[in-house]
C-alpha cells in the first residue's frame, strides 16, 4: 500500500513521533459546522470498520443518543479498509466521519495529518482506564497527542491442544522457548502431519516474537529513523525460530486463516497457537471440532522466570480530521471504548481493553467447555499485565508488512538462513523509507 506523504515534511514529523503510537494533524478550524461543534444537532455517522460486534454498540449508542445515527459499514478486512482509506483520501471525496485501524497502521495516517488529536476533545482524561500496552499505542509520548481510542488487545497466549500434548506425553505446557523446543519434537514424532505451530512467513507472528525477545529493531535517534533488524532482541528470535525451521518442526505450507489452518487446529495436526488474547471466539466458531481440547497459558519465554509478554494484534477506532461531525463523532468512539460498548463487545467475544473489565470477577471467572472448564481469562488477563513497554512500529508497518512474506520465503524454505532474510528486509525498508522522506 503506497503512502502518501510528503517527503519534505515526514522525517521532521517522524522524529516527534513514538511509532508505539502515532504522529499527526489536528482537525481542520476552518469550519463552523453546527454538526462539527455539537452532538445535540441530528447527524448521521458514518464508520469503516470490520469488527462484527460493533453491531449492537451502534444499536445502544443510537438508543442512548437519538440525534446520532450511525451508519456502520464494513468495506472489508483490514487491508481493503486502508486501500478504500488510501483511494477517497486521494479523491477527496467519498470520506467516513470514523475508521478501524489496526494499531500497526495508525501512525501511517496520523503521520500524514489525516486523523484529529482527540486530546482536544478530553480524551487524555481516560488514560488510567486502559492497560499501558493499548494506551501507548494511540498517544505520542512526547507530544501527548492521542489519535485513537483503543477497541482492544492482544497480549499473547499460547492457545495448545492438551489431547495431542497428552498423546505426546507432554506433561505441562512449555514455559520456556527451550521447552517449546522439546515439545516440538515430541509433537513431530507423533506423524509426518504433525507440528507444533505453523508459519507461512507472517510479519506479525514475527515482530511478536522479536517483542517477547525484547527487540527494538524500530525506534527514534534523535532526528532519524533506525530500522536495526540486527537487534539482540531480533537475533535472539531469529536463532530460535531458525532451530525450529532446520529440524522441520514448523508447517511453513499452511497459510494462516486458511481452511488448512483452521482444519490442522481442528484435528491437533498444528499443536499450538501462539497469537492474541482475541483468539477464543475464532477457535470456537471455526475450529468446532477441538471443543474441549484446548487449554490456554502464557506464551512460552527466553529465559526461565522472566514474566514477560508481547502484543499480538488490536485495533482501534479514529477520527478524520475531515469530518465535519467532530463532537458527536468523539461520543461514539467513546461510548464504544469505555462507555457501554466496551462491555458489549466483550459480551460478544472481544479482549478487553479497559483495567475495569480486566479485573472484574465475573470476566475473570468466565468458562467455556470448548477450553476444558478452564478460567482461560485468567490467563489472559495476566498475559496483558505481563507486555513489555517500549516496543515501537514503523510509521509504514502496513507496507512492511505487505513485503515481509516474500522475503522470509527462502528462509521458509531453506534456501537461506532467517538472519539473512531479516537483512533482505531491512535493505528494503531502509530503501522505502529514504524514498519517503523518513530517513536521509
Amino acid at each position: 500500500m503506497k503512502t502518501k506523504f510528503l517527503a519534505a515534511s515526514a522525517l521532521t514529523a517522524t522524529a516527534a513521533l513514538v511509532l508505539a503510537g502515532c504522529g499527526g494533524g489536528a482537525p481542520d478550524s476552518g469550519s463552523d459546522s453546527t454538526a462539527r461543534n455539537s452532538a445535540d444537532a441530528p447527524v448521521t455517522l458514518t464508520v469503516w470498520a470490520w469488527e462484527p460486534t460493533l453491531t449492537p454498540v451502534v444499536s445502544a449508542f443510537e438508543e442512548k443518543y437519538p440525534n446520532i445515527k450511525v451508519d456502520l459499514q464494513n468495506v472489508g478486512g483490514s487491508a481493503d479498509t486502508y486501500t478504500k482509506i488510501d483511494n477517497v483520501l486521494a479523491a477527496g471525496q467519498g470520506l467516513p466521519d470514523i475508521v478501524q485501524l489496526e494499531y500497526h497502521a495508525l501512525a501511517q495516517y496520523a503521520l500524514s495529518g489525516e486523523l484529529s488529536d482527540l486530546t482536544e476533545m478530553g480524551a487524555a482524561d481516560l488514560k488510567e482506564q486502559y492497560t499501558p500496552g493499548t494506551w501507548n499505542s494511540v498517544t505520542i509520548a512526547d507530544s501527548g497527542k492521542i489519535f485513537a481510542l483503543p477497541m482492544d488487545s492482544g497480549p499473547m497466549a499460547m492457545f495448545y491442544n492438551k489431547t495431542i500434548f497428552d498423546k505426546a506425553g507432554i506433561d505441562s505446557p512449555p514455559a520456556t522457548w527451550q521447552e517449546y523446543y522439546e515439545a516440538a519434537k515430541k509433537i513431530r514424532a507423533l506423524g509426518d502431519d504433525y507440528y507444533i505451530l505453523s508459519d507461512n512467513g507472517a510479519a506479525g507472528t514475527a515482530t511478536s516474537w522479536m517483542w517477547l525477545a525484547g527487540a527494538k529493531p524500530f525506534r527514534i535517534e534523535g532526528d532519524q529513523l533506525v530500522i536495526n533488524l540486527e537487534d539482540e532482541g531480533v537475533i535472539t528470535y531469529a536463532e530460535f525460530w531458525q532451530k525450529l525451521l532446520d529440524e522441520d518442526l514448523v508447517n511453513t505450507t499452511i497459510a494462516g486463516w486458511s481452511d488448512d489452518w483452521f482444519r490442522g487446529l481442528s484435528d491437533g495436526t498444528i499443536a499450538t497457537l501462539v497469537t492474541g488474547a482475541w483468539m477464543p471466539a475464532n477457535l470456537i466458531g471455526s475450529a468446532p471440532e477441538a471443543s474441549g481440547d484446548f487449554r490456554v497459558a502464557l506464551s512460552p519465554v527466553p529465559n526461565a522466570g522472566e514474566a514477560v509478554n508481547a502484543e499480538n494484534g488490536g485495533s482501534c477506532l479514529a477520527l478524520l480530521a475531515k469530518s465535519d461531525k467532530q463532537e458527536a463523532a468523539y461520543k461514539f468512539l467513546e461510548f464504544m471504548s469505555v462507555g457501554e460498548g466496551a462491555q458489549i463487545r466483550v459480551d460478544n467475544g472481544n479482549f478487553p481493553s479497559t483495567k475495569a473489565i480486566l479485573e472484574d470477577e465475573e470476566f475473570l471467572s468466565h468458562t467455556d467447555e470448548y477450553f476444558g472448564g478452564q478460567e482461560y481469562n485468567r490467563v489472559l488477563a495476566q498475559a496483558a499485565a505481563d507486555v513489555i513497554p517500549g516496543w515501537s512500529y514503523l510509521p509504514f508497518q502496513p507496507y512492511a508488512n505487505t513485503i515481509y512474506g516474500d522475503r522470509v520465503a527462502g528462509a521458509l524454505n531453506g534456501s537461506i538462513t532467517l538472519k539473512d532474510a531479516l537483512n533482505a528486509w531491512q535493505t528494503d525498508l531502509e530503501t522505502y523509507a529514504k524514498q519517503n522522506g523518513f530517513m536521509q
